[in-house]
């Protein structure tokens, strides 16, 4: 190369060079310039997207690539202050210098403080999820909320939010209504590279929750995994659980996730997960303890439109070791429809009985069986006809399912004579052998034949045919509580009184219910003991007045004789009190008769006896509303003032529960 050369290509260099420098200086010099310009493209996007003022007290260079802002604050018109930060230290990227603009980094906010305030119809913070302005209305949307649109709308405005990298020191966010106060305090808040970690305190009223948080995120493909858990040993309480349902609910670890969100034609559908770790629940409607629950998962696929909410079917939920698949949907744009179905696979029956949540079902805990169970559930009720609910349960066994240890309940005791006690308000009143050692007992062929068919016909025309449950009477038992909202009636068969007696207590609880269906399925699918048997004990251990229990001791107690004396109009008396066998004495005046209201019930039970050829027709002809009391039941009811009765017609035929007609 010869020194020509050399020198233009020195030259050149030296150019390239200088302008160069030159340019640098320029950026350097002007990038004060830019960052102001930035700022307020920054101000005017936001103010014209949203009616809010936007304000940066202070944007500065400090350092070669840092920029600190200072005193920004995000004001609604005419509501107070929502958005409060002291300073935001921030790296710029070199190369967007050199295009001519600003793109901020890395992001360390400090002091920052986000107030959302609600009075009444006023608030500050609402402006954020309504729909674009500029967008044409929906003339043909019928009227109602869209709360699968208008969840959305919270979902991307929250992602779009989303800093690549940013940490927080002193992060402040509040709540306030006037019944309602929520205040989070995180000491630190970081998201990098898509990770996540904070350490957080939520106080809600007088409730105070400590945790950590770690997750992950991914606002492109609105994906996001939080797992939180507690810092201290009190666990992780829900909020208002308390006030609002007088129960509670704690746990120690709570994993959330959404790895999927998809908004077409006004439906929202999300998918993603979650998972509980020893969660505690109590209520005096669902247990009479805590109920325990070591782990619970959920994989859920969930869709929200205009009037409709639907958990699809892939939803599977997993209670410890056993799994379901869950479908459940509420429909309110002409009427309001409730549809659920549950299915499991076939599954151990051990782990069946090993994952149900401790407290729950006490008498089943202990419990071992072989073989395997398959569970299938479907309700469905439109809440403005109830009187068509559908309700179909079964549990269905394999051919080798058997029980081979029983839990605390032991089935096996009702083979043989058995120590029973009666408890009332949760308290033991009385304990007697079930069995021929007992003078009050009685054997079933020494009952009346009246007295069987009479409580039969009243209390459960199915029983000798059906397996424990009769699905018509439970069906009604569902319309009716429906309809009044609470538990009125039970649709119990006899077997079912029977295991309630036996072993549960009598407090009407949703687990109490389902332990009783579980144990009358295992005696009834063992055929533990045959159906006369549980006819025997049945009617040898129900109440029938003040410390009367059993058909001995109710006879000589109202009647003075053995119960296979009793009479038509004996029996069917005795029949009418099962239901409510403290109210006895107001069947009855001052003198001892029967009041007129009774006829209606005799001439109820005795003409379905007399259609089902269980009492001729003569006696039906015959039959009258009459009893003639002796012995403590008349030294009880004859002394009485006629003031001290009222009329529960009403009461006594709504409990009855006639099965089969």
């Amino acid at each position: 190369m010869n020194q020509r050369l050399k020198k233009r290509i020195l030259i050149g260099a030296g150019v390239v060079l200088g302008l160069f420098l030159i340019l640098l200086v320029s950026l350097f010099a002007f990038r004060s310039s830019l960052l102001s310009y930035t700022v307020n493209r920054v101000v005017e996007k936001v103010e014209g997207r949203y009616p809010v003022d936007l304000n940066i007290g202070n944007a500065a260079f400090n350092g070669l690539t840092s920029v600190v802002l200072s005193d920004i604050t995000l004001t609604p018109h005419g509501q107070p202050q929502l958005f409060k930060t002291d300073s935001v230290h921030a790296t710029v990227g070199f190369r967007s210098l050199f295009k001519g603009r600003i793109v901020l980094r890395e992001l360390d906010v400090a002091n920052s403080y986000l107030t959302a305030i609600k009075d009444g119809d006023r608030n500050n913070f609402s402006f954020l999820f309504r729909k674009d302005s500029t967008q044409p209305a929906d003339t043909t949307a019928k009227s109602g909320r869209n709360y699968g649109e208008l969840l959305n709308r919270v979902l991307e405005t929250a992602f779009d939010n989303v800093p690549d990298q940013v940490d927080f020191s002193n992060l402040n966010v509040s709540y306030t209504s006037p019944n309602r106060v929520i205040d989070i305090r995180m000491p630190f808040l970081t998201i990098e590279d898509g990770n996540i970690e904070s350490e957080v305190a939520i106080r809600t009223d007088s409730l105070t929750n400590n945790m950590f948080v770690k997750g992950t995120i991914d606002p492109r493909d609105y994906n996001i995994k939080a797992s939180f858990y507690t810092s201290d040993t009190s666990g992780i309480r829900l909020p208002y659980v308390q006030e609002k349902f007088s129960g509670t609910v704690a746990f120690d670890t709570l994993h959330l996730g959404m790895n999927e969100k998809r908004f077409r034609r006004d439906m929202l559908t999300v998918k993603g997960s979650a998972m509980v770790n020893n969660l505690v629940v109590n209520h005096e409607k669902l247990a009479d303890e805590d109920i325990y629950l070591r782990e619970g998962a959920v994989d859920y696929v969930v869709s929200l439109g205009k009037n409709l909410f639907v958990v699809d079917s892939l939803t599977e939920v997993r209670v410890n070791k056993a799994r379901a698949n869950v479908y459940a949907a509420y429909n309110n744009a002409n009427s309001k429809i409730i549809d659920l179905k549950v299915r499991t696979e076939e599954l151990p029956a051990n782990d069946f009985f090993e994952s149900l949540p401790t407290g729950l079902f006490e008498t089943l805990e202990g419990i071992q069986a072989e073989g395997k169970l398959q569970y299938k559930m479907k309700f469905h009720v439109d809440l403005d006809s109830v009187e068509r609910v559908v309700f179909d349960s079964d549990l269905d066994a394999s051919d080798d399912f058997k029980v081979v240890k029983w839990g605390k309940a032991n089935l096996d005791k009702l083979k043989g004579p058995f120590m029973h006690t009666m408890y009332e308000y949760g308290k033991p009143i009385r304990t007697f052998m079930v069995g021929p050692s007992n003078p009050f007992y009685a054997p079933i062929n020494q009952i009346s034949p009246y007295l069987r068919n009479a409580v039969l016909t009243a209390e459960d025309a199915g029983f000798y045919s059906h397996k424990g449950f009769h699905e018509e009477a439970f069906r009604q038992a569902i319309a009716t509580n429906i309809k009044n909202r609470e538990f009125v009636r039970g649709g119990s068969t006899i077997s079912m009184q029977l295991v309630k007696n036996v072993f549960l207590t009598r407090k009407k609880t949703v687990s109490r219910k389902v332990e009783e269906a579980i144990i009358v399925w295992l005696i009834e699918n063992e055929e533990i003991i045959s159906k006369h048997r549980m006819f025997e004990i049945y009617l040898n251990i129900i109440e029938w007045g003040p410390d009367v229990y059993g058909a001995k001791d109710a006879s000589r107690f109202y009647f003075g004789k053995q119960p296979s004396e009793l009479n038509l109009a004996e029996s069917i008396f005795l029949t009418s009190i099962i239901p409510s066998p403290k109210r006895y004495r107001s069947s009855f005046d001052s003198y001892g008769n029967l009041r007129s209201w009774k006829s209606g019930y005799y001439r109820l039970i005795g003409g379905i006896m007399a259609r089902r050829g269980l009492i001729s027709q003569a006696e039906y002809d015959n039959l009258q509303p009459n009893v003639r009391l002796y012995g403590r039941a008349r030294d009880l009811i004859v002394t009485a003032p006629d003031a001290d009765y009222e009329d529960t017609t009403e009461f006594e035929l709504e409990t009855i529960d006639m099965l089969g007609f």
